[in-house]
């Protein structure tokens, strides 16, 4: 079966990098990726990677929203990732794709939705940080969370030095996240997690 995975990134691309990197092994095939940004790294990555890269015209949400709807419909994706993508998705973009959208986001969720997530969490004296990946819904970075990865905060960390420290393992939880959706092991079921069939009362760790 091809699996088809569509994403969405703003940036450099990194997580897009390491999901390129991993598709053929874990038997999944990256048909396109999307971006709000027209000199986004990522769409560079697709072409360099003969993947189709579309630009979005986001200066008019509306407009955005409405280039976003065709395109996934035409496209048809068994999955959505949102890498970066920095952009809040109307609802009519979110429901037709519960399921089926995912995002990565750099705290552990339900801490620090939004933005400059590594200060807030140095500011609020935190002791862990991390990234977790969750469905996408309508209510910022509040859909069920999957996974997530973990990391220390020590003496004399910056927002820089957690993000540089946490980049290498957000790009092995999101790989190993979508593997498990291809697989069939990671489902969502009425907003609940199923991992093999049973509902998941924590999110899955990835070191």
């Amino acid at each position: 079966m091809d699996y088809r995975v569509v994403v969405l990134a703003s940036g450099r691309g990194s997580n897009l990098q390491a999901l390129l990197e991993r598709q053929s092994q874990d038997n999944y095939r990256i048909t396109a990726v999307l971006s709000d940004k027209p000199q986004a790294r990522a769409l560079t990555l697709a072409q360099e990677g003969g993947i189709e890269a579309i630009a979005m015209d986001w200066a008019n949400r509306s407009e955005g929203e409405s280039q976003l709807r065709d395109q996934l419909q035409r496209l048809q994706p068994d999955l959505i990732v949102l890498a970066g993508f920095m952009r809040i998705l109307a609802e009519d973009n979110v429901n037709p794709w519960l399921g089926k959208m995912i995002n990565i986001h750099p705290s552990l969720l339900p801490l620090y939705p939004g933005l400059h997530t590594h200060r807030r969490a140095l500011e609020d004296g935190r002791k862990v940080h991390g990234a977790s990946v969750h469905f996408v819904t309508a209510e910022l970075d509040g859909g069920p969370v999957i996974s997530q990865t973990r990391l220390p905060v020590l003496p004399g960390d910056t927002p820089e030095s957690l993000a540089k420290r946490l980049l290498p393992q957000e790009h092995r939880l999101l790989a190993q996240t979508v593997k498990w959706l291809r697989q069939g092991a990671i489902q969502l079921a009425d907003r609940q997690v199923m991992y093999n069939g049973t509902p998941l009362k924590e999110p899955l760790v990835v070191p």
